[in-house]
């Protein structure tokens, strides 16, 4: 049973990894506190990968009150050499009695190791405490290290009637400032963004991270960019779209094996990656699938228009839907949120689970999950 203390002391450590929220990819976001009696004498998180983790910052500050200290960690302290030395190794020889941990490791490195160690090593661990608040803070981390795939969070904006453009395509600006703030905040702590070759032949967007318009400091070293994914089946990327020159990298996913196709692109910064497919359409379980395991993509956001959005959701691709509504009607006329054809009963209808909706400056920001997630 955990005490008050217990919630108390964990729910800051979970404070502590969100402020790695932006720089520890493709890592987890951990943090770590230090108590001893009712005092904490150490505090860490987890900065940016290859840097010490959460528990060595914690030690360092700590210092010789370590030892007989309770240390609560949201996540199993790893147990392997990686870039940085065992953080359970090092708990054990600072002289820690209690380990309180969140959640156990999905990493098969760890999965339980780091957890036998401190066992092995005279440590008491309890596991489980705000076990489901510490699985949504590194939701990508979980999704790709058991599911081999990316967390993929789909960010849309709609009007009030829930149309995302003009008949014409026009559709700058759906939403206020505070929306398109809130939108660089899910760039930032995305490991990559996937959008559509009709958005790119649009609306030529960079898709980057922004200081001017984030809305908060940048963190040391600045803000990191996520890689840029542009689903294209016919290497239909113009070589001077904006992307192909901002910051950071970008992705051509195509299922053409016409060489000739691609050669507008070899003088160009992109990569070109060709997967299964045929005519308009991309196998997106293989792309997925792909972007975890070998670009070791956490959170995947989605920023693209109705047929790709839709063509992600009906492949039961999306884990989370982010719509940002503006108290605004475009018309019957005006262009759906979805392309979601065959949907012609009831029963058809895709439910949404609803859990989260906040005032955005003027806007509405609606969170969702599918509901047979």
């Amino acid at each position: 049973m955990f005490s008050a203390d217990d919630y108390r002391h964990m729910s800051r450590a979970l404070q502590l990894a969100e402020r790695g929220l932006y720089t520890t990819d493709p890592n987890p976001r951990v943090g770590c506190v230090l108590v001893q009696g009712s005092e904490r004498v150490g505090e860490g998180w987890h900065e940016r990968a290859g840097e010490p983790h959460a528990e060595v910052h914690a030690l360092r500050q700590a210092g010789a009150s370590a030892r007989g200290a309770t240390a609560y960690v949201t996540l199993e302290p790893c147990a392997h050499h990686g870039r940085t030395p065992p953080c359970a190794e090092a708990l054990v020889a600072a002289g820690v009695v209690r380990a309180v941990v969140a959640m156990e490791d999905p990493n098969p490195l760890v999965a339980g190791a780091g957890l036998r160690r401190l066992t092995e090593g005279g440590v008491a661990v309890e596991t489980g405490l705000l076990d489901t608040q510490a699985r949504a803070l590194n939701a990508g981390f979980v999704m790709r290290m058991g599911r081999g795939r990316p967390f993929v969070r789909c960010k849309l904006a709609m009007s009030l009637d829930g149309r995302t453009a003009m008949a014409s395509g026009e559709s700058q600006w759906i939403t206020g400032p505070g929306a398109r703030r809130d939108v660089q905040r899910l760039r930032a702590r995305s490991s990559a963004i996937l959008t559509g070759i009709g958005t790119v032949l649009s609306d030529d967007p960079s898709l980057t991270v922004r200081d001017e318009d984030i809305g908060e400091p940048a963190p040391p070293g600045g803000w990191r960019q996520p890689l840029r994914v542009v689903l294209d089946p016919h290497l239909s990327t113009p070589p001077a779209a904006r992307m192909l020159t901002a910051p950071g990298r970008t992705l051509v996913a195509t299922c053409c094996q016409d060489d000739e196709a691609a050669e507008a692109l070899i003088d160009t910064p992109a990569e070109v990656i060709r997967f299964p497919g045929s005519a308009d359409s991309l196998d997106l379980e293989t792309l997925t699938r792909y972007l975890g395991e070998e670009e070791a993509v956490n959170e995947l956001l989605v920023e693209t228009g109705a047929t790709l959005s839709g063509a992600m959701l009906r492949a039961g691709l999306v884990d989370e839907l982010v719509v940002y509504m503006a108290p605004r009607l475009l018309g019957s006329d005006a262009r759906a949120l979805f392309r979601l054809p065959g949907l012609e009963r009831m029963e058809d209808a895709v439910d949404l689970a609803i859990v989260d909706v906040r005032p955005v400056g003027r806007d509405w920001r609606i969170t969702a999950h599918p509901a047979a997630r």
